[in-house]
Parts: structure tokens; C-alpha cells; sequence
């Protein structure tokens, strides 16, 4: 701990001169709903509310990270980068293509709801419905929301700690290609292609992309490799009928294969063997967007689908699926967006989605009715206020009711003040309800959804016109009626937890050529249940974080920039009986363009070859370098 301290002190200090893109520093197109790029500011922000808004109107505090800065880190698997964000942190069993889980705010990471494309994609074959972002690769992404809070008004179940709204490759003018491979440590290729156009009515964009890995062992004690492969695409099309009438079509596959270590029959911790697990996600998303009243009437019905297939193969037992999960969940809606004056802008909208879930012992289907609506208020100048309300009958468990209000205010020395009070609930899941495995029961039909309340408060200030940007940020959030396995080995309400802290971010370009970012999370993160754990820290939340990152290009071309980690003590358990020691992994980075269209790029992860675990018993990969060249073509 006292290094993590004095490495955070240094940190600390750095941040003077660094950080991340705080709250809208590095902005969003929609990602909702998706109009052509000259009929839209190029900085609206979609996660607060569900409808694109400009960034000094959201009272809420997110994160956006956009494709420059996907290129510039030279970033693989999206959850890396997530790591460097306010109050995000990240855990993964292995390499690359292991179970990963990402925590907002030290919520669970089944309460962390995720979207790609305008699609949920909370797993409804994984027992508490969490997102698993192993598979989520960078390679197709344009931009990321990550807002951090409850925000169920508008979208619903699960978003008790955070959302994090993925955007991927989208149409642009003309013919617009771009394009990377790359190949490095432990015999990893990456190779990611898109294009995109415009032609009269109808743009589109398609994207493709491919890793393969041998990795290493997954199992901290183990010497087997445990490779990763995954092929996957994403394709939209536009097709604008008229001025006020468009066609959105959206969709992503991806198939991957990972190896995956087990545990010993003698002293049931994990350990080699040859098993594996094959997933394949397929999402689409099908909308049709008319407006009216000269544009100030927008409205949107859509259809989406989330398919995710799990199959797991242990080859000590012969060929047969060991393992199988098939869940599915589609959603139809509609958004109506109406800006009744300049002043008034009214939200609603109404959902229903059917869930499936299937492992060969339980079947189980839910379906849920939703109605919401939102009311954003600029009674003066620099002042917006927004609330809304949304009431939610499920099939499983009833009805339940969320609340939410904020707001932001400007002043005339661009310092922004922020508010917000939001709620999320998390439904329980049908594994939760029906589960079971032979004659035993697991599920419990009586089942509460969980619940959270969250209030924050936060200022940012932009000095020297926008070249520096600071800003911080206090939370507090209670979640009761947690949802854990129980004494009597079936689900029930026991849990309470509250997490509060604060996030301070900075980013400095002292010139075109220079970026500095960085951010500091402290998050405290209690249990709060009755008995033997009562005022333990949650697992795998460590308390402490900083990341700083520098970037600058040089007057020859040559791009070089360094991003440093540090993130603190926490526990693997929830007694507090297993702690893992902080550390702090330093990247080194470098680009160098060849004429206009292509560029070569290189990096070294893990510099000083850490060892660390942020999973007990389970691996971190080592120093490891990866050089590459990249496309771009306009």
C-alpha cells in the first residue's frame, strides 16, 4: 500500500499537467438516432437521456472516448482502455478473450448495462445478466459513451452503476476506408478493415476484423498457453426516402473461441487442462425515423436483437458440449422527441422486450412493458433541468418505478456546475427466478429487483479556451435489495452495499502537438449486508486509481506517447481474507506516417514486465511489444 501511495502522490502530481477527456471533453455524434453527419453538431452526446443532446445541457457525468484516441493508445480490447476512464475498473481471468468484467463506481459488473449499436447486450444466458467485454475488440469502434450513475429512466434494467454506449464504424461521404494489422508477443495477429460511402439516398459502412493469439496461461500456477481467436464484422445501411423519413439498419457478429483452464479434482483450484468455450453474439437493430413540424418532432420506432450462444468443451470427457447457453432477448420501441419551444423539449417513449433463456436443464421466458418520459427545461440562459420518470411491468416480477432529475449550469467564466439524483433498478434474471439443475432449485420466483440510489455533484472548469480542462466530481450511491446466493443455496434479497468517492480528471493540450490526460478515482465501496462481512470492501473494487498518459508529434511526423496505470490495494473475497496488491503497468507507444494514406505504429505494453493479479490464482500478461502498419484512406 505505501507503494500505491507514493506512486499515487507522483500521479497525483503529473495530473497537474495531465488527464483524460473529462465528462464531454471529447464528444459523441447520436448513436441513437442516427441522422447524416451535416444535419447533426459532431459533439452530441446520446447516454444521458436517450436522445442526442449537446453536452453543456446534460447535468449527468460521462466519459467519451473517440476513435483518434482508439488509434492513438493502439487499443486492442476495449476494456483496456476503459481501465484509464473516471471511476471505471477492470478485471479479467487470463489474456485476452478471458471472462472480463467491468465495475462504474464499484457497482457489480452485472449491473454495468451495455449497449452496442442502439442494442442491449447483457447476456441473458449469464447467471446475473452481465456483459462479458472479453470478446468487445476495438478494431470496429468509432466512439464510446461511458456515462457513470444510475440512469434507468431511459434505459431501463441494469443500470444501476453506469452505461457504457458503444458506437462502431458509421457512413460517411464519399468512399472512406480504413484498415490495420498488426503482429507481436505470444504470437498475436490483428488484422481490422472497413469501408464506408454515400450514394445519393443510401450510405454505408462495413467492417471486418480477425485476432488470433496463443496467450499464456490463463492460471497464475499453470505453463499451458491458452490461446484466443475471434473473427467477427459489423454493417449498417442509411437509406434516406426523403428529407424527414430514414431507414437505419444495423448489424454485429462476432464468433470467438478461448481457452480456458479449469480446476483440480484434488484441491479444487484452477489449474491447466485443455478446456475451451466458443461464444457467438450476433445483434441487430432495424429503425425507422420521421420527423415532423420542421424537425422538431422526431419520432423512431425500432426493433432490436441480441442472440448470444455459449458452448463450452472439455476434452477429458469426449467431444460432447460440456457447457450451453442460449439466450435471446428482442425489443421493440418507440421515441417520441418533441421540442415543443426553445426552452421545452418533452421525451417519451414506450418498449417491450421478450426475453429467452435456455442451458438444456432450464427454459424460461419473461416479457416486459415499459413506459417513460422526460422533460428538459432551459428556463434561462446556461441553465438546464431535467427530470423523468419510468414505470416498468414485468412479467416475472411486477412493476417498479424510477425517478431522476438533474441539472447544469454555466457560468460566464465557463465554469459548469453539475447535479444529478438518479435511480436504477436490475430486474432479476430468469436464472435467478426459474434456476435450477436436475431436482435442486436455485431460482426463487419471489425475487425483488434490485435497487439503487445515487446523488452527485460536480464542476469543471475550461481555462485558455478549452486547451485545459479540469473537473471534479462527488457521488454517493446506496443499493439495497442486492441480489446474492443465499445459506439455503437459492437466490435472495439480502445484499445492501453504498459506494461513494470522488473523480478528478484534467486534460492540458498546451499545443496542437502536445495532449496530457489523466484521472484520479477514489472510490469507497462498502458492504453493508447483515452478518459476518458487515463493513468489508466489495471484491475486486480497489479504492485507488490514476492513470496519466502523454502524447505529443514531433515537427518529422513521428507520433510518441506513454500511458501510465496505477491502481490500488483491494481484496479478492468478500470476507477481505484475500488481498491483491496494487501495481502499476507503464506503456510505451509510437507512430510514424508514410505519405498521406499509411502508417506504421508500434508499442510495448507492461514495460517494466509487472507482477501483479487483479483475479486471485489467475494470470496478467508480462511486457509484450506488437508493431504494426495502418490504413486510412479519405
Amino acid at each position: 500500500m505505501l507503494k500505491f501511495s507514493i506512486l499515487a502522490t507522483s500521479a497525483c502530481a503529473a495530473i497537474a499537467i495531465a488527464a483524460p477527456a473529462y465528462a464531454q471533453d471529447k464528444p459523441a455524434i447520436d448513436d441513437t438516432d442516427i441522422v447524416l453527419a451535416d444535419q447533426i453538431r459532431t459533439d452530441i452526446i446520446v447516454t444521458a437521456t436517450g436522445v442526442p443532446q449537446a453536452p453543456e445541457t446534460i447535468g449527468q457525468a460521462v466519459t467519451v472516448i473517440d476513435r483518434q484516441t482508439i488509434e492513438q493508445r493502439q487499443t486492442v480490447a476495449l476494456s483496456d482502455l476503459l481501465a484509464t476512464t473516471p471511476g471505471v475498473t477492470v478485471s479479467r481471468n487470463g489474456g485476452l478473450g478471458a471472462l472480463t468484467a467491468v465495475r462504474i463506481r464499484g457497482a457489480e459488473d452485472s449491473q454495468t448495462l451495455t449497449l452496442i449499436d442502439g442494442v442491449r447486450v447483457n447476456d441473458p444466458s449469464s447467471p446475473g445478466g452481465a456483459f462479458d467485454f472479453a470478446n468487445l475488440l476495438a478494431g470496429s469502434i468509432d466512439r464510446v459513451e461511458v456515462l457513470r450513475g444510475p440512469n434507468s429512466v431511459p434505459w431501463g434494467s441494469q443500470a444501476i452503476g453506469g452505461v457504457v454506449n458503444v458506437t462502431t464504424m458509421q457512413p460517411g461521404y464519399g468512399l472512406q476506408a480504413r484498415g490495420n494489422v498488426e503482429y507481436g508477443s505470444y504470437d498475436t495477429v490483428f488484422a481490422n478493415g472497413g469501408v464506408s460511402g454515400r450514394s445519393g439516398i443510401v450510405s454505408a459502412s462495413l467492417n471486418a476484423g480477425y485476432l488470433k493469439t496463443n496467450g499464456f496461461s490463463a492460471v497464475s500456477s499453470g505453463t499451458e498457453p491458452d490461446g484466443y481467436r475471434q473473427i467477427g464484422a459489423t454493417g449498417r445501411i442509411e437509406i434516406a426516402f426523403t428529407d424527414n423519413i430514414r431507414l437505419d439498419l444495423r448489424g454485429y457478429y462476432a464468433h470467438s473461441k478461448v481457452d480456458i483452464d479449469g480446476f483440480d479434482g484434488v484441491t479444487f483450484l484452477p489449474a491447466d487442462d485443455g478446456e475451451y468455450a466458443k461464444t457467438q453474439e450476433l445483434y441487430g437493430y432495424a429503425g425507422l425515423n420521421a420527423d415532423f413540424l420542421g424537425g422538431r418532432f422526431r419520432n423512431r420506432v425500432a426493433f432490436t436483437i441480441a442472440d448470444i450462444n455459449r458452448d463450452n468443451y472439455d476434452p477429458a470427457f469426449g467431444s460432447a458440449v460440456s457447457f450451453f447457453g442460449r439466450g435471446r432477448s428482442e425489443r421493440y420501441q418507440y421515441q417520441g422527441d418533441f421540442q415543443v419551444i426553445d426552452q421545452v423539449r418533452l421525451v417519451a417513449g414506450a418498449e417491450h422486450e421478450d426475453t429467452r433463456y435456455f442451458d438444456g436443464d432450464l427454459a424460461a421466458t419473461r416479457g416486459v412493458t415499459s413506459f417513460y418520459g422526460e422533460v428538459i427545461v432551459s428556463p434561462v440562459d446556461r441553465l438546464t433541468v431535467t427530470g423523468g420518470v419510468r414505470h416498468d411491468d414485468d412479467s416475472a416480477f411486477g412493476g417498479h418505478t424510477t425517478w431522476a432529475a438533474n441539472a447544469v449550469y454555466t457560468l460566464p467564466t465557463e465554469t459548469t456546475l453539475r447535479a444529478s439524483y438518479a435511480e436504477g433498478f436490475k430486474a432479476p434474471t430468469l436464472y435467478q427466478l426459474y434456476g435450477r439443475f436436475g431436482t435442486s432449485v436455485f431460482g426463487n420466483k419471489d425475487l425483488k429487483p434490485e435497487t439503487a440510489q445515487s446523488y452527485d455533484v460536480g464542476v469543471e472548469q475550461r481555462l485558455v479556451g478549452g486547451r485545459i480542462v479540469a473537473g471534479i466530481t462527488w457521488f454517493h450511491r446506496d443499493t439495497t435489495d442486492q441480489i446474492d446466493f443465499g445459506p439455503a443455496f437459492t437466490y435472495v434479497n439480502i445484499d445492501r452495499a453504498r459506494a461513494k468517492g470522488i473523480e478528478f480528471a484534467l486534460s492540458v493540450r498546451p499545443s496542437d502537438r502536445l495532449t496530457l490526460s489523466g484521472s484520479y478515482s477514489f472510490i469507497d465501496s462498502t458492504n453493508l449486508s447483515p452478518g459476518t462481512d458487515f463493513g468489508n470492501d466489495l471484491a475486486r473494487r480497489p479504492r485507488q486509481s490514476v492513470s496519466a498518459s502523454i502524447d505529443w508529434k514531433t515537427p518529422v511526423g513521428l507520433g510518441v506517447g506513454a500511458t501510465v496505470l496505477s491502481v490500488g490495494d483491494s481484496f479478492d473475497d468478500a470476507g477481505n481474507f484475500n488481498r491483491l496488491e496494487g501495481y502499476t503497468v507503464v506503456g510505451l507507444r509510437a507512430d510514424f506516417p508514410i505519405g498521406d494514406k499509411f502508417s506504421i505504429y508500434g508499442r510495448v505494453d507492461n514495460l517494466f514486465d509487472e507482477k501483479y493479479a487483479v483475479v486471485k490464482y489467475y494470470s496478467t500478461p508480462g511486457r509484450a511489444a506488437y508493431g504494426g502498419i495502418r490504413l486510412k484512406f479519405n
